[in-house]
């Protein structure tokens, strides 16, 4: 009886964590793999004719790295000049969608050294 709960709980826990994973990838672009949210396609037009998407999703900074690295991208990679509420728009989806993840592989040890 208690294999056949198990087995119940682990198909349950299958079933959820793939429903899990096809809803995420349905909230992603197909091309571009960008999350799809208020300011994507401002972003996908500024952004990927110049460099991959990849340079964006495999990237996460707060707002404040992102604007450093669009203004690296104006002074030496020739990105025009953005108009202030499409610069604004770009950051806000950026910094939404691609900022620092607050997880760590393991929860910080409580460690108490030695003097």
């Amino acid at each position: 009886m208690k294999k056949l709960i198990l087995l119940t709980a682990l198909c349950a826990l299958l079933v959820s964590v793939a429903a899990a994973v096809v809803t995420a990838a349905a909230k992603n672009d197909k091309q571009t793999g960008l999350a799809i949210d208020k300011g994507f396609e401002t972003v996908k037009m500024h952004c990927t004719p110049c460099h991959s998407a990849k340079l964006i999703t495999q990237n996460r900074m707060d707002r404040q790295k992102w604007l450093e690295t669009i203004r690296w991208m104006q002074e030496t990679q020739g990105l025009w000049q953005l108009p202030p509420k499409t610069e604004k728009e770009i950051l806000d989806y950026l910094e939404k969608n691609y900022a620092p993840l607050k997880r760590f592989r393991r929860a910080p040890l409580d460690t108490k050294w030695e003097e």
